[in-house]
């Protein structure tokens, strides 16, 4: 029910009013999932259950936060206390992130973004951020990496503008061998075929990625999750934690 009503919804407004309005119909969908079997680690709201969208991803009726989304900010709240004040840069963040960041005082935040697919301030590219050296306390880059075609003068500029006590959190899709990527593939149809997406041009395995991070200068910390009924999160979830 929620992927059709979400289409149609779509085929009949505006993109720019629906993300104006999101919350507010977001709250009213919620009322008919009011409950006490699962909680949203990001809006807090407790819910009958989660909502599965096309990919058979459990979304948080409420805000719409997605799992990686919300073992994210419940991994982040472990590390950055409320009342710590921090410099936050992150890619693309998803709206229910967006959000909840831009209501805490105690974070300096920098959402950026090249696309025009997520709410965001500032446009950086990844490969030339234009901030000076060991400017940010934490950097988020979610699903950002397999995007980009020189991910190695990437992750030099994360290295580079991360302070020396910072924390990044990486994530990407993961297979399991070496990364596979083929710079001869380049349009969207083979892409597809080959990546698992139309505009990535590789895929990571969790020790290549390691690797490629570590070769620039990072401290690597894998770490793999268990799954969480009560949050909706996913079972054996990868996040990479990195710093000088």
């Amino acid at each position: 029910m929620y992927n059709t009503i979400k289409k149609v919804i779509a085929a009949v407004l505006p993109k720019r009013f629906l993300v104006k309005n999101e919350q507010l119909f977001r709250k009213i969908y919620y009322l008919f999932y009011i409950g006490n079997k699962h909680q949203c680690t990001i809006c807090l709201k407790k819910n009958r259950s989660f909502v599965e969208n096309h990919r058979g991803e459990k979304l948080c009726p409420n805000c719409g936060s997605m799992p990686r989304d919300r073992r994210l900010y419940l991994e982040f709240n472990k590390m950055v206390a409320q009342d710590r004040s921090i410099t936050l840069l992150e890619f693309s963040p998803s709206r229910s992130l967006y959000r909840t960041f831009k209501k805490r005082k105690n974070i300096t935040y920098y959402p950026t973004d090249l696309s025009t697919d997520f709410i965001a301030e500032y446009k950086y590219d990844i490969t030339n951020i234009p901030i000076e050296n060991d400017y940010f306390d934490f950097i988020l880059c979610y699903h950002i990496l397999e995007h980009v075609e020189n991910d190695i003068q990437a992750m030099t500029e994360l290295y580079r503008v991360l302070s020396p006590t910072g924390k990044a959190f990486v994530q990407t899709p993961f297979k399991a061998g070496e990364i596979y990527e083929n710079p001869a593939i380049t349009t969207p149809e083979e892409r597809l075929k080959h990546f698992g997406q139309a505009d990535h041009v590789r895929i990571y395995s969790i020790e290549g990625l390691k690797n490629r991070l570590s070769e620039v200068g990072f401290h690597v910390q894998v770490h793999t999750f268990e799954a969480d009924v009560y949050h909706g999160l996913n079972d054996n979830e990868t996040i990479l934690e990195l710093s000088k």
